[in-house]
């Protein structure tokens, strides 16, 4: 009886860790809830919330089965019980924060870790199982990822073991180093992604050579050196998104797409948006169409004499450019012999995780605060899109630069994606109700832009449309449904990896791979269209390359000036002024 006893007494604290740990889960998830159907409140900013002043909606109504709850805690008891048996020996495999030697020789870090995963899977399989709309469940999951990416034990010097062992064997150092680094984050208003001393706009990053041409309050337009003895004599426009700067297409000269369609023969025009001030607060969707969009079309084709000209958008850039398109067709122009769409959004019915972020009241929200004046910050959107992967985004550099006291390497598309821009308030918000949340841009004449109505349907030209598999801010079969809006030739590819190195990947680094399919059919979904592609080594680049040369037209001497005329004169070097002023 004594040693029954005695084995009770040594399994009662193990029974109530496991009592303790499935309340944990149980609460954390619970509070998850809560944030999921009020805010998500990332980097400090709310992302999704009701006006203070208006009535909080109701939280959408979901539960679970009460058998698929008991399922759940049985597995959690059956792991549990499993780490209780290995003891300080547990092992917190498949996850990258814990892999290092220092997590392995240190027992009760490693146990923390596994302890951690185990209640994070349990909640996301509460996340998975509960009965609810789409939109709620696809809420809930996220709630529950940002819970367990600011939770990670890896994120406490108390409990991370690698940054404990670099602490000790630094003598301390790196705990010093990490102060100074979050000082000088606080200081500089964001958390370093890369050493931000080692780039600076003009001299080792956007070095192609070229000048400004022509501007006015809104953007830029810069004209490319030729570096053929000859040109296309259709020139080449590029749109990139006004929530970035246009460099994202000129970093280094190997990786620089500006540079490549410069040596392919064509003659390049490139919009550089200027980052809004006060003095642009009451910018609308239609300044952006009618004064920039519109104008740096009209100014490609005066300055080059040509009638028409090719055209390429990128992200927000592209539905940018398509509107401004249709707003031409509406009026009886044609100005483009074609258009090229990276990653873009045209028919919003699939926008991803970001849609987690957009209903009514957060429309109304955002129009009430902006929507007659005003500015976004750029580090809000920034924020957003960095908390889209908060452990490869926020949490990685928060340890690195933090609790290792470690200066992250020099990197030109993060020292980019760090130089945030701001937008005006009724752009934004006009943008968020009318694509976002209704999709309007995607239904014929159901807008009206600049005094025409919209329809997408009229841009019957030919279209090369590339989406990037892996990408979480245009998903792929958003960048496929723009092949069922259009009505020209397209031509649909797919390539490897994400939002931003899907598209810049150069052939020099014969990286990654694409998709194209032979046969040119555009079924209704890009799943179908994928079961008939075929996989090529490399960059879709040469492929696009090739396509844009037959919609280009003759070849003439290259221009020996930038502009034409009085009228349109170089007035300083690429890249301007513009793209160089902070948020």
């Amino acid at each position: 009886m004594k040693q029954q006893a005695t084995g009770a007494d040594a399994f009662a604290p193990f029974q109530k860790a496991l009592s303790e740990g499935w309340t944990q889960a149980l609460e954390s998830f619970q509070q998850s809830a809560t944030q999921g159907g009020t805010a998500f409140n990332v980097g400090g900013s709310p992302l999704w919330q009701m006006p203070q002043a208006a009535k909080m909606p109701e939280m959408p109504k979901f539960s679970i089965a009460p058998e698929k709850l008991q399922a759940i805690q049985q597995q959690y008891v059956a792991e549990a019980s499993e780490l209780w048996r290995n003891g300080l020996h547990a092992k917190p495999e498949g996850d990258k924060r814990f892999a290092s030697e220092a997590w392995g020789s240190n027992p009760l870090a490693a146990f923390s870790a596994a302890v951690y995963l185990l209640n994070g899977r349990t909640m996301l399989s509460m996340a998975e199982s509960i009965d609810a709309d789409e939109k709620t469940k696809a809420r809930m999951r996220f709630a529950v990822e940002q819970w367990m990416a600011a939770s990670s034990p890896s994120n406490s010097l108390a409990f991370n073991a690698e940054a404990q062992k670099k602490a000790i064997d630094s003598q301390g150092e790196s705990i010093a180093k990490g102060i100074q680094n979050l000082l000088n984050d606080v200081k500089q208003g964001h958390l370093s992604m890369t050493d931000e001393s080692a780039f600076e706009v003009g001299r080792n990053v956007a070095t192609t050579e070229g000048a400004v041409v022509f501007e006015n309050e809104l953007f830029q337009l810069l004209e490319y050196k030729p570096l053929t003895a000859k040109v296309y004599e259709r020139p080449f426009l590029l749109v990139p998104p006004c929530i970035n700067k246009f460099y994202i297409l000129d970093l280094q000269p190997e990786n620089s797409l500006i540079r490549y369609a410069n040596a392919q023969g064509h003659r390049v025009f490139v919009v550089s948006w200027r980052n809004p001030d006060e003095s642009l607060d009451k910018a609308t969707w239609d300044d952006y169409i009618e004064n920039a969009a519109i104008k740096a079309i009209h100014v490609a084709q005066e300055i080059s004499g040509s009638k028409q000209i090719n055209t390429l958008g990128f992200c927000v850039g592209g539905t940018i450019l398509s509107t401004a398109l249709a707003v031409l067709a509406a009026r009886g122009e044609k100005p483009a012999a074609s258009v090229t769409l990276l990653t873009t959004f045209l028919d919003f019915s699939d926008t991803g995780i970001l849609d987690i972020f957009v209903d009514e009241s957060m429309v109304a929200y955002r129009e009430m605060q902006l929507g007659k004046g005003g500015l976004l910050p750029g580090m809000d959107l920034s924020s957003t899109f960095s908390f889209l992967r908060p452990n490869d985004l926020v949490w990685n550099y928060v340890v690195g630069n933090y609790l290792k006291g470690e200066t992250p390497p020099p990197f030109d598309l993060l020292y980019w994606n760090s130089d945030a821009t701001n937008l005006p308030g009724p752009f934004y918000a006009w943008y968020l109700r009318n694509t976002y949340l209704e999709n309007k841009l995607a239904k014929p004449n159901a807008l009206t832009v600049c005094g025409e109505k919209i329809d997408l349907g009229k841009i019957d030209i030919p279209a090369y449309i590339y989406g990037s598999r892996e990408d979480h801010i245009v998903p792929i079969g958003g960048a496929y449904a723009s092949t069922q809006l259009l009505p020209g030739k397209k031509r649909f590819v797919m390539g490897a990896s994400g939002h931003i190195a899907g598209v810049i990947n150069p052939p020099s680094k014969n990286k990654r791979s694409h998709w194209i399919r032979e046969d040119g059919k555009l079924p209704k979904t890009q799943s179908e269209w994928l079961t008939g592609a075929q996989e090529h080594p490399g960059s879709w680049w040469t492929d696009w390359a090739q396509w844009l040369k037959g919609h280009a037209g003759k070849q003439v001497p290259a221009p020996k000036a930038y502009g034409k005329g009085k009228t349109y004169q170089a007035t300083e070097p690429a890249p301007g002024r513009y793209v160089k002023a902070r948020a």
